[in-house]
Parts: structure tokens; C-alpha cells; sequence
């Protein structure tokens, strides 16, 4: 079997990984991949870019690709399942129509407001002058978020009207997310711990994962700007089975039987991303991929089943499939260009990753890297993702950031609490 896989950070790193573990799979190709990627066994990268579809698919037909599994949420929000599909391509992910789960607030939120689902009071606006006056009038705290796509980072959580009005600005006048982001949904604020739902889905059947905890802020006890991930961990203990089953029932199914009815079949992965309270689960968003960091820990967590899944799923029929866990915690923690999420530099020499990996049970997976020659450098934001697995969580916590005490690269960074929300449950 041979795979090609669609991405060039951690998680499509972390993808390569588990797919090279089956020994079905034969070779895998990453466009355009990453350091890390070009290491894996069976893996070779590619120097396609994500959004080239006619490229892309030249190169699935000329090398006999049996699988094309899709990272990032861009190229899906462009139609790249539409284009493959229509040449007779198996491909995993949504379609446009489905990915607009991610690609649009102002859409996520009308499909579970018509479905029923749990998630805070919202408004939409379209120009600065409205969304100024509604937030002087609402207070703060208060959640502002730019409708289409922003790399994880066009959400702020306001804790003062002057944030939540220079967020406005960013958006509307300064367009520092695009031109085209010109609807804001802003939101009222919910209490409580978040978290990360996963699951797989063919439209029809849901095979539900595990949920993690990501760590959106720069640092240590969740202050700074947000991020793209600073490290996440799995199982979180903040939600339970019984409370895991009231997602995929009350949340996930709801979800895709409302695009059903839409004339939308949502194919590939479910990320609900969770607001926790007590007894209270709320959706604070969809996104339509494996988030990253949370897919390292996840996947790291599956003993068996993966290739099936991503294969069924992209068939339209998860009917029968599988997919077991190992009774094991993982975590992980991502090491960073010092400036990120906003100025930074790269070309570093990275030093110790091989040491670390040498560590049982320790992975680390290549966000921002490129190889030059014998060397890896830095070439992105967040740089690695050291990750770890054990029998409990503190010792699983401890042994990820032995592998980030291997690691050193000029302005290095990283924060020093993942994982501690889940130690105090």
C-alpha cells in the first residue's frame, strides 16, 4: 500500500510515524514534509505544495498512490477532496462543504444552534463600528473570534473591552489575518477547563478516539497570546467516559446528521474542541483535522486500527472498524522559535534529537524543520514536539520533558506546566 500524505508540520509528522508502523503500508510520500518526515522508515518527501492540486494529483496517478491523507485544514477548506474525488482519488477529510466546520465560524455556529448543540451565545458582524458598540455594551470578559481560517491564532479571549477592541482592529482595519477574514463572531465567555474531542467519522458512524488537553498560551499558566499548541496530553481526566459519550451522542452525532440534512456528508475527522464545567460540556469549536499537538498524543495511544479507519472512512463505510488504544498516557511538549507566536527567527542548528529518541518511549516529532545535509534546522515557530508515553501521567510528564533536557537549539523555548491541570484532578 502506498500512502501520500498531505502537510509539512507535527502532526503530519506524527501521521507518517503510525502509518509506517503498519506493515501494509509500503511507502509513503510527505508533500512537502519536514526534517522529520525525511527520516521516517518507508517515508519520502516531496516537494509539492499543499494547495498545488493539479500537481498533487499528477503525482498520486504517476506513483500509483492507493491513500492520500490530508494534515492541514487549508487545502481542505480549498476543495482538495472535491478535486481528488472527481478524478476518481481515495482521499481522507472532508469536503469543502464539510470543512466549512472550520473554515467558518459564522457557519459552525448556525449548524449546532439548527442541531441543538450546546455552545455560547453569539453575534456576528460585519464591520468594525457594530462590533465595537455590542462589545462596549456586553463587558468583558469576551470571546472574539475572525470567522475564516487563522492558523489557530484568531481567537482572543478578552479579559478587558480594550482587548477585545484592539482584537477588532486587528481583524477589521489592520487585516492581519487576510483581507478576506472580514466577519467577526464574537461570543460570550464560558467558565471551565477545555478540552479536545477526536473521532473519526464516514457521515454515518463515529469511532471516538481520546480526548486530550492542548495548552494554547505562550506560557506557563496559560498567560500570553495563543498559540498553534504549546503540548498536550491524553487521556484528560476532565472528561470521562460518561462524559465522552455525551459528546459523540449529544455533540458529534448531532453535528454531522444537521450537515446531512444540509446535503453535506462530513467525512474524515471530528475535532470538537470543548468547554468543560462541572457537569456543563459546551463546544467552543469545530475544526475538520487532527489538531496539533493533540494528534501526537493520540496517535501515539493507538495500538492498531489507524490505517483501517483513515482508509474506511475515506470509502464512506467505517462499518466493522476497529480501533484500540493502548491502556497507556501520552504527552507531550513542543519546543519553540524564542518570539513565537509573533516575531521570531530560524536557520538554527538543532542539537540532541537523537539522543532524546534514544529514550524508551520517547518520540520527537519535526514541526518547523528543514534538513541541510547532515544537519536539521529550525524553520517554523514551533520547532519539535517532544512526546512521551507511560503507565501514568506524572511519570509520562516526566519522562517528556527528559527528552526536552536532550534538545538545544539558539532561542530555544518552551513552557514548564503541561500536563499540570490533569496531575491536580
Amino acid at each position: 500500500m502506498k500512502i501520500l500524505v498531505i502537510g509539512s508540520g507535527g502532526r503530519e509528522h506524527a501521521i507518517v510515524w503510525k502509518l509506517s508502523q503498519d506493515d501494509r503500508v509500503e511507502k509513503i510520500y510527505a508533500a512537502p514534509g519536514n526534517g522529520g518526515t525525511a527520516c521516517e522508515n518507508k517515508c519520502e518527501n516531496v516537494n509539492i505544495k499543499i494547495n498545488d492540486f493539479n500537481a498533487l494529483i499528477k503525482f498520486v496517478k504517476e506513483n500509483h498512490i492507493d491513500l492520500t491523507v490530508v494534515g492541514p485544514e487549508d487545502p481542505l477548506s480549498n476543495g482538495i477532496v472535491d478535486a481528488f474525488e472527481k478524478d476518481g482519488l481515495l482521499i481522507f477529510g472532508p469536503n469543502k462543504a464539510a470543512a466549512q466546520m472550520e473554515a467558518s465560524k459564522a457557519f459552525a455556529k448556525d449548524v449546532m444552534k439548527n442541531a441543538g448543540i450546546a455552545t455560547a451565545d453569539y453575534k456576528e458582524f460585519t464591520n468594525y463600528d457594530e462590533a465595537a458598540a455590542y462589545v462596549n455594551k456586553k463587558g468583558a470578559p469576551i470571546v472574539v473570534k475572525a470567522d475564516g481560517l487563522a492558523a489557530g491564532k484568531g481567537v482572543t479571549v478578552a479579559a478587558t473591552i480594550e482587548e477585545a477592541l484592539n482584537a477588532l482592529k486587528e481583524i477589521f482595519v489592520d487585516k492581519i489575518f487576510g483581507a478576506e477574514n472580514n466577519v467577526v463572531v464574537i461570543e460570550d465567555y464560558m467558565d471551565g477547563e477545555e478540552a479536545t474531542y477526536l473521532a473519526f467519522t464516514d457521515g454515518k458512524n463515529i469511532i471516538p478516539l481520546s480526548v486530550s488537553q492542548d495548552h494554547k498560551r505562550v506560557y506557563d499558566d496559560d498567560k500570553g497570546p495563543n498559540t498553534g499548541g504549546m503540548g498536550a496530553y491524553t487521556p484528560a481526566p476532565i472528561c470521562d467516559n460518561k462524559k465522552m459519550e455525551h459528546v459523540t451522542n449529544k455533540i458529534a452525532y448531532p453535528m454531522i446528521k444537521e450537515l446531512e440534512r444540509r446535503g453535506i456528508i462530513y467525512k474524515g475527522v471530528i475535532y470538537a474542541g470543548l468547554m468543560i464545567n462541572g457537569d456543563s460540556i459546551k463546544v467552543v469549536e469545530f475544526n475538520c483535522r487532527f489538531g496539533d499537538p493533540e494528534c501526537q498524543v493520540v496517535l501515539s495511544r493507538i495500538e492498531s486500527g489507524f490505517v483501517d479507519a483513515l482508509t474506511a472512512s475515506a470509502k464512506g463505510s467505517l462499518d466493522g472498524v476497529k480501533v484500540i488504544n493502548k491502556d497507556m498516557t501520552a504527552a507531550c511538549v513542543i519546543l519553540i522559535s524564542g518570539g513565537y507566536p509573533k516575531d521570531y527567527k530560524s536557520g538554527y542548528e538543532i542539537s540532541g534529537i537523537a539522543d532524546a529518541d534514544k529514550i524508551e518511549n520517547i518520540k520527537v516529532f519535526h514541526a518547523g524543520t528543514k534538513a541541510d545535509n547532515d544537519r536539521i534546522l529550525t524553520s517554523g515557530g514551533r520547532v519539535l514536539c517532544v512526546t512521551a508515553i507511560s503507565k501514568d501521567l506524572k511519570s509520562t510528564i516526566d519522562k517528556a520533558y527528559e527528552g526536552v533536557a536532550k534538545i538545544s537549539f539558539k532561542d530555544m523555548a518552551f513552557r514548564k506546566d503541561i500536563g499540570k491541570k490533569g496531575l491536580n484532578k
